[in-house]
């Protein structure tokens, strides 16, 4: 495994209409959210709006998170579901999503039909193993809140909050994180769909 650690002066942020957005990677390496003809992405956006209306990605999977603060989502005026930091949810990057309250979120995005993953909230208290789905080629750990130690083939690496580890060449080996209570990590796994 090939494990790369991220601190925020790797991510790239840009404003958008309702506060500003963080890139912390994307596939392929180069590729502009812009341009809409990405493979993956994983983003934080600071939500500074009370109310907004999420863009429309109709040609993307989207699986949603915050970090701090509550959010409280409505798809194509349905019910609404609240999200609190380490909640999971994912949606039709096309759906007419309409959202409340001020929080900082944390986004994966997946292109239908080349792309699948997951995101899975990781609530560390001592060592906690974390072993990558078989068919994963790429992983990113994100340090959400707290701190903790992650460990694999004899290396060691220091992960603190707002700092996230990316992980490729995936050998199914485990990754061990160790932390105290209160860490949160956020787990993303991505991988190419074949045809």
């Amino acid at each position: 495994m090939i494990l790369t650690l991220l601190t925020p002066a790797d991510y790239v942020t840009t404003a958008w209409s309702g506060g500003t957005t963080t890139q912390l990677a994307i596939e392929p390496a180069g590729a502009l959210y812009a341009d809409r003809d990405f493979l993956w992405r994983i983003s934080s956006a600071k939500v500074e709006l009370e109310e907004s209306d999420f863009t429309a990605l109709p040609d993307y999977r989207r699986f949603i998170s915050t970090l701090r603060g509550d959010m409280t989502l409505s798809h194509n005026g349905g019910p609404a579901l609240t999200l609190r930091p380490g909640d999971i949810h994912c949606f039709d990057g096309g759906d007419r999503t309409h959202s409340w309250g001020r929080c900082t979120d944390f986004n994966l995005m997946l292109r239908k039909g080349a792309a699948d993953g997951s995101m899975t909230a990781l609530r560390i208290e001592g060592e906690t193993g974390f072993r990558p789905d078989r068919e994963t080629e790429c992983a990113l750990l994100y340090c959400a809140a707290g701190s903790a130690v992650v460990r694999v083939g004899g290396e060691e690496y220091r992960l603190s909050a707002g700092e996230s580890i990316l992980v490729r060449e995936i050998s199914g080996e485990c990754l061990w994180l160790d932390g105290a209570g209160g860490t949160l990590i956020l787990a993303v796994q991505m991988r190419r769909v074949r045809q």
